[in-house]
């Protein structure tokens, strides 16, 4: 590790602590390259680190000390640090180059190409964490990396979690995540189908971060996203609701009487996932954080 990643920040409740001063972190830019980090001075730079600051800022990226001090960290030898500053500059998500991202207080492993966990779905988490009882059954479709299930398992009340995705890579990342955060089921296929049918009318709670953006729309996406994270987690068809009107089709079968489902969506498709909802014979309910920019819609199976 270089001599000077001892000299580095580290983060603590939403905050970067230099120097025993602390700066709050502003949003970035629209498009900005960089989802971790702050804007920020530090009084004096090794030269190592002020090389890499430079080429990060250079390339555009608005955090350009903070990214490159996860990168240091990060780094296991000069070699590997340089070339996960020339995936960065690249283009690469910064948390595929580091091979995490943060999401709901834990460290989400993730290998490149695999979609990155965003803040908004922290949402999505505690509206299923406020109504799942103990030992709920779970079931986190297109999970992902696994960040929703493990953040769940996370919570402190044993669930009986169940987790499935289309892509590979997702479910190996997955897998690691949700048995790092106190274990469960991961499964390989398309939504409901690989679950057992054991499973039918007995779970508790359905979690969905379904792809919601319409396929005319995925070309205005910022390049780290349509041309590093994988296709089928981006593109919800014509309209942007086409996974989710799979996922409320099919979830009364599955839920228990009581149960609920929820799934992230644009504050601009409300009004359509809500009508999804009740045709599915579910009873909608809409949770907004101005906080996250996130909107999840909820619906209960009735008793």
């Amino acid at each position: 590790m270089p001599r000077f990643a001892e000299e580095l920040r580290q983060r603590r409740h939403g905050y970067w602590l230099v120097h025993l001063r602390t700066v709050p972190r502003p949003a970035p830019a629209p498009g900005a390259c960089g989802k971790i980090g702050a804007v920020m001075t530090v009084a004096s730079q090794p030269p190592e680190l002020a090389g890499i600051v430079a080429r990060l800022r250079a390339a555009g990226c608005v955090f350009a000390e903070d990214e490159a001090g996860l990168l240091v960290e990060a780094a296991g030898t000069p070699a590997e640090l340089a070339a996960m500053v020339d995936r960065r500059i690249a283009g690469h998500p910064l948390e595929q180059v580091l091979g995490w991202a943060e999401f709901a207080g834990l460290r989400i492993l993730l290998e490149p190409g695999v979609f990155v966990p965003r803040r908004r779905t922290e949402l999505l988490v505690r509206e299923a964490a406020a109504v799942a009882p103990p030992g709920a059954l779970v079931v986190d479709l297109c999970c992902g990396s696994g960040a929703i299930g493990a953040a769940l398992l996370a919570t402190g009340d044993r669930i009986e979690l169940h987790a499935v995705d289309i892509d590979p890579a997702a479910v190996r990342c997955a897998r690691r995540n949700i048995a790092a955060a106190g274990g469960g089921q991961v499964y390989p296929g398309d939504l409901y189908a690989p679950l057992p049918t054991t499973l039918q009318g007995q779970v508790d709670v359905v979690v969905a971060n379904v792809p919601y953006v319409p396929t005319e729309a995925i070309d205005t996406l910022p390049p780290e996203a349509r041309e590093h994270e994988p296709p089928l987690a981006l593109d919800g068809g014509p309209d942007g609701l086409e996974v989710l009107r799979r996922v409320t089709t099919q979830a009364a079968r599955w839920l228990a009487p009581g149960g609920h489902l929820f799934v992230e969506t644009s504050s601009g498709q409300v009004g359509q996932a809500v009508d999804a909802f009740e045709r599915g014979g579910l009873v909608p309910r809409v949770a907004r954080s101005a906080e996250l920019g996130a909107t999840v819609v909820a619906g209960r199976r009735p008793v």
